[in-house]
């Protein structure tokens, strides 16, 4: 387990071509989503725990546990916390060499 922010952590599983990810945030609700971002990577995302606002190019969807979600390569995405506790379940591909 790496932390990766203030009461954030991420800890992972890899293959050659294949990478997830399981992130728990234990900050929220948060007033405002974190700053977007992107990579190449392709990214399918399962929301294990919580409540998010999710947004994909800007476009802002409510998702809650048992939802999933998908990023498509070099896409500006974010997320906002609704609730005080979330976990998000990320597969990348290829994997992501900046996590390791």
């Amino acid at each position: 387990m790496t932390a990766i922010g203030d009461k954030r952590t991420r800890y992972l599983s890899k293959l050659d071509n294949l990478m997830m990810a399981v992130i728990d945030f234990h900050d929220g609700p948060t007033e405002q989503p974190d700053e977007p971002h992107w990579h190449p990577h392709e990214q399918i995302c399962y929301m294990a725990e919580g409540r998010i606002i999710f947004f994909l190019d800007g476009e802002p969807t409510t998702l809650e546990q048992g939802d999933m979600f998908t990023v498509p390569a070099n896409v500006p995405h974010t997320v906002q916390l609704l609730t005080k506790h979330v976990r998000l379940v990320d597969s990348f591909n290829p994997i992501r060499e900046d996590f390791l």
